[in-house]
């Protein structure tokens, strides 16, 4: 059998101003009570598991829910600023509804190219891949054929998502991340990754 590394990976519990569409990017906003429920329950089903080490997002929305379930774990979480959301430049913190009537033509040339367009003052996609790949690729050959817990954002784990699967980074949004959500990704030493669990 090929022996494999598991990634755990979740995204972050509900934040402050989840019932409005907005780009919160690298600001740093809230968990709402129910966002740290959500982490609670998280801990519950991953504290049975074999999970030798946690990497999280240094923004406090991830970095809350990974210190919940890793003191069950027994674990120190690794901080990595490399883990953090898309910077959505001078849209950060902003509703889409104001974005779209605020910069219109900025909010159509994103949407026609999803994968190179920056926002002013911002990243890209292949921006944020080019930062999160290395990491991810760096915690599988560390933690060779043991089980770690990853806790991101959306954003970075439909990248995550897409490269396991070599799909390509267009179809960012044809993958659907939810608050609190697990998703398992097996790695093989032949380089083959397999998505286990998505949205779960």
């Amino acid at each position: 059998m090929t022996s494999h590394t598991r990634i755990y990976l979740v995204r972050h519990g509900q934040v402050v101003g989840f019932d409005q569409p907005r780009y919160n990017g690298q600001t740093d906003v809230a968990l709402t009570d129910y966002g740290i429920f959500q982490y609670q329950q998280l801990k519950e089903r991953l504290i049975s598991k074999q999970i030798s080490a946690c990497y999280t997002s240094d923004l406090t929305r991830c970095v809350t829910g990974a210190a919940i379930i890793s003191d069950a774990l027994g674990l120190k979480p690794v901080q990595r600023s490399e883990l953090r959301e898309l910077n959505i430049g001078i849209w950060e913190g902003m509703a889409w509804d104001e974005i779209k009537s605020i910069y219109p033509e900025g909010w159509q040339a994103r949407l026609e190219d999803l994968v190179n367009y920056r926002v002013p003052k911002g990243e890209s996609l292949n921006d944020v891949e080019a930062r999160v790949m290395p990491v991810i690729n760096e915690v599988v050959e560390k933690h060779s054929g043991k089980e770690v817990l990853i806790v991101a954002h959306g954003g970075v784990n439909r990248i995550v998502l897409l490269n396991a699967i070599n799909a390509p980074l267009a179809g960012m949004f044809n993958i659907e991340q939810s608050y609190g959500c697990l998703n398992i990704i097996d790695y093989y030493t032949d380089g083959r990754a397999t998505v286990k669990l998505l949205n779960g």
